[in-house]
């Protein structure tokens, strides 16, 4: 399945705007410039990909409670849930193989 152009700009937006909009930020300033901790940023992308998936379940029920809902708003926010859970599997996987790969370092 393609994934529409517009599906895939807004998911780029969102991930670029969870980062605070700074672009390399200095070494000290990394936690001032992206606000917050790493455990904050990890909360805020976690709660947006939620926010997501319920959009998607709330376009789903209006189009088949037949309710003002567009077939193409219910295939637009499956996509957009679609790719934010294929997101969040990879960064999912590349935090796993970090700690495998950190875990086989010898002491």
């Amino acid at each position: 399945m393609a994934i529409p152009a517009t599906v895939a700009l807004n998911a780029y937006a969102r991930a670029a705007g969870m980062g605070g909009g700074a672009a390399a930020p200095q070494a000290g300033a990394a936690k001032e410039a992206m606000g917050g901790s790493f455990g904050d940023f990890l909360e805020k992308a976690i709660n947006e990909t939620v926010d997501t998936g319920k959009t998607s379940e709330r376009q789903m029920a209006a189009t088949a409670g037949s309710k003002d809902g567009s077939l193409v708003d219910v295939v637009t926010a499956v996509a957009e849930a679609e790719t934010t859970l294929q997101t969040v599997v990879a960064v999912r996987d590349k935090v796993i193989a970090a700690y495998q790969d950190i875990m086989k370092m010898p002491i």
